[in-house]
């Protein structure tokens, strides 16, 4: 599996405060099967981005991590001003592997007005916005229908791995179901913070899709449509519906009624 958003990096944000716990993250990454994991630290009014840092502490926690685990680089970008300009003078500066897409993440409090805009600007120089966890934020649970026509202009979305199994509530639960339902689910990540609370599995969720909407929708989201983002590619197909599957029922009949 491949994991396009975490915050393993040591010491950059409100993820990993050391290299101790970054390389635990990593074992538990890889022993639950993803073999890369793209290091996105926070771009907001928090914490700065320097990308030379990030190169730097990259490459440092590669050449420690275990044998099967890939890294990349990446960014998890706040939607304001100053950094929405800046991406859009300096693309490869926050995109994934410094390619094509890009982390976007709303603040809690304000969706902007000028939305639709700001993502026909960075579609228009290149950048597709990766919409992260919807279903965590409360702002877009009643407008579900402008993040469709965000996706209808190019954008992809991304959803935690941990809302399908309600670590963050039965509504973001809900929002995750509707979302499949709708068509508006292209990634799965891990969004991972540490080894314990937000760990970096991906397993599980894997598991519980594959049950839930098929094995296919399960390949698409953990495997097939993060590899296209790694490489800058476009999803290998457009986003489809995926709706849970019916559970069938084998009626068990006495031995004595069989003919």
């Amino acid at each position: 599996m491949i994991d396009i958003h975490s915050h393993v990096l040591p010491g950059l944000d409100d993820g990993s405060p050391d290299l101790k716990e970054s390389l635990r993250m990593l074992e538990i990454a890889a022993a639950a099967g993803t073999t890369d994991l793209v290091a996105t630290p926070h771009a907001n009014l928090q914490y700065g981005f320097d990308p030379s840092i990030v190169t730097r502490k990259l490459a440092e926690l590669q050449a420690s991590a275990p044998p099967t685990i890939r890294l990349h680089y990446g960014c998890d970008l706040h939607l304001t001003p100053d950094n929405v300009r800046d991406a859009l003078a300096n693309p490869e500066r926050y995109t994934i592997n410094h390619r094509r897409y890009l982390l976007v993440e709303f603040p809690d409090i304000l969706i902007p007005k000028t939305t639709a805009g700001i993502f026909s600007s960075m579609l228009e120089a290149g950048i597709v916005p990766v919409i992260t966890h919807p279903e965590r934020n409360f702002l877009l649970h009643s407008r579900l229908d402008e993040l469709a026509g965000w996706v209808a202009q190019g954008c992809l979305v991304q959803v935690t791995a941990q809302s399908f199994l309600g670590r963050f509530g039965s509504e973001a639960r809900a929002v995750c179901k509707e979302l499949m339902k709708r068509g508006l689910v292209h990634i799965v990540a891990s969004d991972a913070h540490d080894s314990k609370d937000r760990p970096p599995r991906l397993d599980l969720a894997r598991r519980h899709v594959a049950k839930k909407y098929g094995e296919a929708a399960a390949e698409r989201l953990f495997v097939s449509n993060p590899r296209a983002v790694l490489e800058g590619e476009p999803l290998p197909e457009p986003g489809r519906p995926w709706p849970e599957r019916r559970r069938t029922w084998l009626k068990l009949w006495p031995q004595s009624s069989l003919p």
